[in-house]
């Protein structure tokens, strides 16, 4: 398909294919580099199906409140507001509404602030190619005890060597890092979306010519719709809820008016008892949220 589907924006920050709105660092000519981050192929597969699930969610809840054998009084609007309220309510309290992935983004020359797609929830960590403060391919990045590694411990590695030696090598690194650059500090607001580098990068190309500097983002990104209501774990909390705050609405409309005047003392509406059932549920999936029912990660060991 080229069109994103009608449930996702063209401003969510994905191509046509659900890929991140990321460069790519692929090489064509060489064949090197890597490639975008992508969602799984089989969503494209899958991509008919957002309506039909929705349509599935509107006969659920139609059906639980009696229709064909009472009138429901919640027109389209009502349904569909309880599916898009269900959904933002599972992306607030469900750790199984993000996934964690990767994407690249280009540093440029004396720029700190950066946008990113409104579909990041959250940056990690932020990845460099070096492990000085300047990057790439220059007689800078030559490093004495990288090289004398290489050759003494992994190109004899039959002789000399051990996993002694490699776990040296790699706190070495990691030291080097934090004092040359390596890890850069920033600042992430999840509401704007923007990335604040505390750090300027410098002018790096030759001449004092501007050169961008691409960094890989660890970062926690929303899941799309089409990929909640195919969870087969977060779908039916999903429908569930929307079913309840759809009750909800019809039990408000029906307490409007208690009884209707009729024969033999007219009809009792269940507004008030609707209304209870409804807030009972949302209490019940709420909990459910917390147990894990829906597939979330539970909470675990934190150090430090």
């Amino acid at each position: 398909m080229s069109l994103l589907p009608a449930n996702v924006s063209a401003q969510s920050g994905l191509t046509a294919n659900l890929s991140l709105t990321t460069e790519s660092l692929y090489n064509p000519v060489t064949g090197t580099g890597a490639g975008p981050i992508a969602f799984d192929a089989n969503l494209q597969a899958q991509l008919t199906t957002v309506q039909s699930l929705q349509n599935d969610i509107t006969d659920y809840i139609r059906l639980r409140l009696g229709y064909g054998m009472i009138d429901v009084e919640a027109d389209k609007e009502h349904f569909d507001m309880g599916i898009k309220q269900a959904l933002i309510r599972y992306r607030q309290k469900s750790s199984n509404a993000v996934e964690e992935s990767y994407a690249f983004l280009d540093i440029y020359p004396e720029t700190q602030e950066y946008i990113l797609p409104n579909n990041i929830m959250d940056v990690k960590q932020i990845y460099r190619r070096g492990i000085g403060s300047v990057t790439g391919t220059t007689a800078s990045q030559f490093e004495p005890f990288a090289s004398g590694y290489l050759n003494t411990y992994m190109l004899v590695a039959g002789r000399v060597g051990g996993l002694t030696n490699y776990e040296l090598f790699v706190d070495y690194q990691k030291l080097a890092m934090r004092m040359f650059g390596g890890f850069m500090n920033f600042y992430w607001n999840k509401v704007t979306k923007k990335l604040t580098l505390v750090r300027k990068q410098p002018f790096q190309g030759a001449n004092n010519t501007a050169q961008s500097e691409t960094v890989m983002l660890h970062v926690f990104n929303v899941k799309p719709d089409i990929v909640l209501l195919n969870d087969p774990q977060a779908f039916p909390w999903i429908q569930d809820y929307a079913y309840a705050l759809t009750s909800i609405s019809v039990g408000q409309a029906r307490e409007k008016f208690a009884s209707i005047a009729g024969p033999q003392g007219g009809t009792t509406l269940n507004g008030t008892a609707i209304k209870a059932e409804g807030q009972a549920l949302l209490d019940k999936l709420d909990e459910e949220i917390k147990n894990y029912v829906d597939g979330g990660q539970p909470l675990t060991w934190i150090m430090g």
